[in-house]
Order: C-alpha cells, then sequence, then structure tokens
C-alpha cells in the first residue's frame, strides 16, 4: 500500500487539522513535537506522511502531486487558482473576504467610479471587480499591512480578509462591500482522486461525519 501525502498549512489552521485527523484514527505524535527539524512525519502503520508547508505553497504542493491532499484556507484557493478538488469544507477560520476603505468611497463604488485597489490577493480583487462589478480599478499588490494604503493615499480602498473587524475601526475604515465567506478547505490531486479512490473517499467520509457530530468544536 502507497502512502497517502498530506500538505497541511503552517500554523494553527495545522494544529486544527492533525485535532481532526485524530478524531478519525490518524495520529501523527511526532509533529507534536514543536522542537523538531524534521519536514516529513510518517504513520507508519496507516501509510499517512504529512508535511508543513507555506499556505500559498499548498495548492502547488497538491496539483503537481507531491501531496495527494491538501488543507488550506479558502482565500488561498482563490488567489492561486490550481486545478485541484475542493472537496470539504472544514468549517474552521471562518472569516470573510472584503472590500474595506473609509465611508466615502462608499460612493465611489456605487458609481464604479476608476479607483485604485490595494491588496496582499491581487487575483481574487481582480476576479471581483472585473468579473463581478464590472467596475474598472487599478490593482496594487502590496504584502504588509494593507490598512495603510487608504489612511496613506495610495488606493481609495482595499481587499482583504476580515475576521473582527478591530483593526479596521481602529483606523477609521470599514467594511463597505463583502467579497466571499472564508474557510479552511480539504482538497485533493486529481490523479490522486482516481488512484487511491477508496482510501480518500473514506477519509472525506470520516471527516465529515465528524463535521457533523461536533459542528461547534471546530
Amino acid at each position: 500500500m502507497r502512502y497517502i501525502t498530506i500538505a497541511l498549512s503552517k500554523g494553527r489552521l495545522a494544529k486544527k487539522a492533525l485535532k481532526m485527523f485524530e478524531q478519525v484514527g490518524i495520529t501523527c505524535d511526532e509533529m507534536k513535537d514543536e522542537q523538531t527539524r524534521k519536514l516529513i512525519f510518517v504513520n507508519e502503520e496507516l501509510k499517512f506522511k504529512f508535511f508543513l508547508a507555506k499556505p500559498s505553497d499548498v495548492p502547488t504542493y497538491v496539483e503537481y502531486g507531491a501531496a495527494d491532499i491538501g488543507i488550506v484556507g479558502k482565500d488561498t484557493l482563490l488567489e492561486e487558482g490550481r486545478k485541484l478538488y475542493e472537496v470539504l469544507d472544514l468549517k474552521t477560520g471562518s472569516c470573510r473576504m472584503c472590500v474595506c476603505g473609509p465611508d466615502a468611497a462608499r460612493e465611489k463604488l456605487k458609481h464604479h467610479e476608476l479607483i485604485r485597489v490595494a491588496s496582499k490577493y491581487p487575483n481574487i480583487a481582480k476576479d471581483y471587480f472585473y468579473n463581478k462589478k464590472h467596475q474598472t480599478v487599478e490593482i496594487i499588490k502590496l504584502n504588509g499591512s494593507v490598512e495603510l494604503a487608504p489612511i496613506v493615499g495610495l488606493a481609495e480602498v482595499i481587499v482583504d480578509i476580515v475576521e473582527t473587524g478591530a483593526t479596521l475601526r481602529e483606523n477609521g475604515l470599514e467594511v463597505l462591500e463583502e467579497v466571499c465567506p472564508l474557510s479552511a478547505r480539504m482538497v485533493v490531486n486529481q490523479v490522486s482522486m482516481k488512484m487511491e479512490n477508496e482510501r480518500i473517499s473514506q477519509l472525506i467520509s470520516d471527516l465529515r461525519r465528524i463535521l457533523k457530530e461536533q459542528p461547534d468544536k471546530m
């Protein structure tokens, strides 16, 4: 039996995903050692391998078959646009992708004015404004605190992830439009889904059962 390899997004999401796998009987104790320098973690008995990756790299590993399965945020999937099967919403890490800015920008959005939009997610921003709103905008890619952009006059609005909205409020910004809801998703390589259909389908089924039984604990 070949190994099934799972790529996990580093950070909180990996820890939550591992808890879920434990609940369906797939353990990997060596991943809990925070001092370890190992890159690949193995459950020999069940033939599962795990590795941690930067979230934006997880869809790449899965598309090219270096991982059979990936656990990653919907924001990353939308931004990367890889060819994958998205098989399960894990109902964790829920938040929203939103257009945010000062209240004064609301009218510019309403009247489809030509504005500048700053975002860490230029592809999501482009898809929203060009394909859903049919509004021509100039998109500026930023890597750091995008909330700065409207404050210093770099852009009229930003497209960013909103959890509580506290950072926006502290900086005089607000949610102006919602782009889409976000949460963690399980994705599968297209070839792996065919070659290992039985094992992967069983895993999806087990996780779905856990989600149904314990919706508030995820």
